[in-house]
């Protein structure tokens, strides 16, 4: 029978340890200043720290000065992938949110209304063969689900009633 090998605690870490770990971070991912503090403060809790009072906002701050982190391009690359998939403008937002992005970063950045909102939304519709793009709806149900997933893909009520009763995609751009 093979013998299972506890894994030794990793030392606590210091000042050096916590910037070779940062720097690793956003070597290996497109990232925001909250979101590389926050990953240092989850890194400090679980291995604790050695030495003088750790300060993760403060080093994510220098990675951004060193050019290692930008909010803004993140968030222009975060806004158009999600807009590509046919996310609406609310989605967009609370992504950019939750990356830790302000308002002043992120303004601008989703399609907020008339022929983008509808082109993001019609890209959404045809993934998911909504409205024009699939069959029509057997039931009541089965349009309300379709309306329930264009509203939770972050569309405008409006919109999303208008591809869902639409049977045909020229109709919609007329009216877009």
């Amino acid at each position: 029978m093979a013998m299972r090998h506890e894994r030794r605690p990793l030392p606590p870490l210091d000042t050096a340890a916590l910037e070779r770990m940062a720097l690793r971070y956003v070597e290996r991912f497109a990232t925001t200043r909250g979101r590389l503090a926050d990953y240092l403060q989850r890194k400090i809790r679980e291995r604790g720290w050695q030495g003088e009072a750790a300060d993760p906002a403060a080093l994510a701050q220098r990675m951004a000065d060193l050019g290692y982190v930008n909010d803004h391009l993140y968030a222009e690359s975060k806004a158009a992938a999600l807009t590509r998939r046919g996310l609406g403008a609310r989605r967009v937002t609370m992504a950019l949110r939750q990356a830790g992005i302000g308002e002043a970063e992120s303004a601008g950045l989703a399609p907020a209304g008339g022929e983008a909102a509808m082109a993001t939304a019609l890209a959404f519709a045809r993934r998911k063969r909504i409205g024009p793009f699939g069959p029509p709806p057997a039931d009541r149900g089965a349009r309300d689900k379709q309306l329930a997933a264009l509203l939770r893909a972050g569309h405008a009520m409006e919109i999303a009633r208008k591809i869902v009763a639409c049977r045909d995609e020229a109709e919609l751009r007329e009216s877009g």
